[in-house]
Order: C-alpha cells, then structure tokens, then sequence
C-alpha cells in the first residue's frame, strides 16, 4: 500500500522511547565526503532524538573521510560507528553493511540518507512519527509537494526522471520515486528481508529494497521532500549507472516472475 503526504516540520519535536521501539540507526555511506560529514553529524544530533546512532560505511575514501568519521567520536561518542571498507565496493552493498550493523545493535527503527546534504536532516524527526502508521516512509522528489533544487541541470533532471520512470516501469513499484536513497524503515520490516540476496551493489538498490517491501506486503508511505543539490563535492550520478541499474533491475523482475 503507497500513499503520501505533506506535514509541516519542526527540529524542535522531542521523541519518548515509546514513540521511538528501541535506538534509531542512521545509516549513511560515504566516498569522498570528509568535507560534509561533520555538518551533517551537527544536524542529525542537534534534532534532539533520543538514542540516535549514526553508522557511517566508507569504502576507502582518498579524501581520509573514514578519519574524519572516527574523529566524530570525540564530540558524540560511542554513538558514532565507523565501517570501513577497502575500494569502492557499490552503494548496495554500504547500505547493507549499515543496515545489518544497526540491527545487530538492536535498532528500533533504521533511517538511510546521503552524506552530501542533498537530503536534509530537518525532515527526519517526521519520517520517524510516520512510522508509527507504516513500515517504510520514502523521503520523495515526486510525490505531490515534492520537488529538486533550481540548481539541478537540464540534464541531470532529464536523467533522473528518467531513471525513476524506467525503473517503475520494469519492476512494477508503485513508490513514485523509486529511485530515492531518502527512506526510513521499521527494523521489524528490514528483518524480514533477506538482505544477502539482494543482487545491485549500486544505485539500483534504493529500487530493489522498495520492491521487496512492496512484495512482503508492508506499507509504504511517501513524504514530499526539497532535494537539494551539494553544496560540496562531486555526484556520482551517471548515464552508466542508471543502465546498469536497470539491467540488473530487469533480470531481478525475469527471475521472480
């Protein structure tokens, strides 16, 4: 079941254990984003949730972002964990690292993001209320309300329109941007996914997790977000993998058919 929604925000929301089911896990990888992590770290633990994790997977970046994100713990703690991996092992496989990572530890609810800024803290606290009604919420681009920055190009707003509407059309999920790396998850419904059978190490995992959840019956529900483009940093955004994405997304939908 999809829907969306739009709801005002404020960083100002405080959060009970009740609310919450258990520690909330941020899971972001990184390659080459030692300049924005510790603002970003800012933003996420200055939204005042209670018993926040932040689980940064790095796959060997030469900017030293994995020093930067084991410096963190000096200002937060134990509640920064660090994944370090050797060369550029593709976002998927980052993602289920973390994401395996914060349910060994127990989280109770699981929220994925870029390190870039692109998708901005401030919209957390409510993806984490929506919870409450859904198992999975997709920060999104192109549910009603939702929208990219002026700054994307041409270009680039033609590739990811593309991206998402081929990608919806080969696998058949209803989520409108599928596309989306913006998603906040109950751990009850990322346990019940067979994750080490996940096939893209890329770009096309943010569609293959939807599809899952959409086949295990779980209920997804779409918040309009502002994309905003980094401030920081070159995207790793491509013709390349968008194809290589839908390949192997085509193959996923032949052998489940």
């Amino acid at each position: 079941m999809i829907s969306s929604c739009c709801i005002s925000m404020s960083s100002e929301r405080r959060f009970t254990d009740k609310e919450l089911n258990g520690p909330v896990w941020v899971v972001v990888p990184t390659y080459n984003e030692a300049s924005n992590l510790p603002e970003l770290a800012e933003k996420l633990f200055g939204l005042g949730i209670h018993d926040l994790w932040l689980c940064i997977v790095d796959d060997g970046s030469p900017d030293r972002t994995a020093d930067v994100a084991r410096g963190l713990s000096s200002q937060y703690g134990d509640r920064i964990d660090v994944i370090e991996r050797e060369g550029k092992q593709g976002l998927g496989t980052a993602y289920v690292a973390g994401i395996s990572r914060a349910l060994d530890g127990g989280a109770g609810l699981i929220v994925q993001m870029d390190a870039d800024l692109s998708h901005s803290p401030e919209y957390v606290p409510e993806m984490l209320r929506m919870l409450g009604d859904c198992d999975v919420v997709v920060g999104s681009r192109y549910a009603e309300g939702g929208s990219a920055d002026s700054e994307w190009d041409v270009r680039r707003r033609a590739l990811s329109s593309y991206a998402n509407s081929a990608i919806r059309m080969v696998t058949g999920i209803a989520v409108k941007d599928v596309t989306s790396g913006f998603k906040a998850f109950k751990a009850s419904a990322l346990r019940e996914l067979e994750l080490s059978s996940f096939r893209c190490a890329g770009f096309g995992f943010q569609a293959e997790v939807a599809h899952a959840c959409q086949r295990q019956g779980h209920r997804i529900e779409e918040l309009p977000i502002m994309f905003r483009e980094r401030q920081r940093g070159d995207s790793k955004m491509s013709t390349g993998i968008v194809l290589e994405a839908l390949w192997r997304l085509s193959l996923l939908r032949l052998r489940r058919n």
